[in-house]
């Protein structure tokens, strides 16, 4: 991973996030190492944005919008992502992840921007996690 997300909560002094950030940054094994900051709530930054980004892919698939591959190849090659939001969420994250992060936004923030799609609730149920258990929005082959 290269990037370290501090998390600065209400009664966080700057000298602590400064001396934080300082070692998070000697930590760093490349000139790509990057730190950033977000506040203390629900999701910091990172989740917040990334979470609803794959599950209103899932959803957009759930209702038919589109198809698995065409969702991940809009990503990859119109927006320049490495990998689209169905195999982000499947590859690097796990979709159990993926649906416990979801549901903590959700009751954390009474957001309904955060609510799980109920085709990831159904995989989770059925342990079609992604890379993890072999079967998800893709199959994977570990052998």
């Amino acid at each position: 991973m290269k990037l370290v997300e501090l998390i600065s909560a209400v009664q966080t002094s700057k000298d602590t996030l400064d001396r934080s950030r300082a070692f998070a940054e000697a930590c760093g094994k490349g000139e790509y190492d990057q730190v950033t900051t977000s506040q203390d709530v629900p999701g910091f930054v990172s989740n917040a944005l990334l979470m609803p980004f794959i599950n209103e892919a899932i959803m957009c698939l759930e209702k038919g919008v589109a198809t698995r591959d065409d969702i991940d190849k809009t990503f990859r090659l119109g927006m320049a992502h490495p990998m689209g939001p169905l195999q982000l969420g499947e590859y690097s994250i796990g979709l159990d992840t993926c649906l416990s992060i979801q549901q903590t936004l959700y009751m954390g923030t009474s957001d309904s921007k955060y609510r799980p799609s109920v085709l990831l609730e159904r995989m989770v149920d059925a342990q079609w996690l992604g890379r993890k258990s072999g079967k998800g929005f893709y199959e994977y082959d570990d052998n």
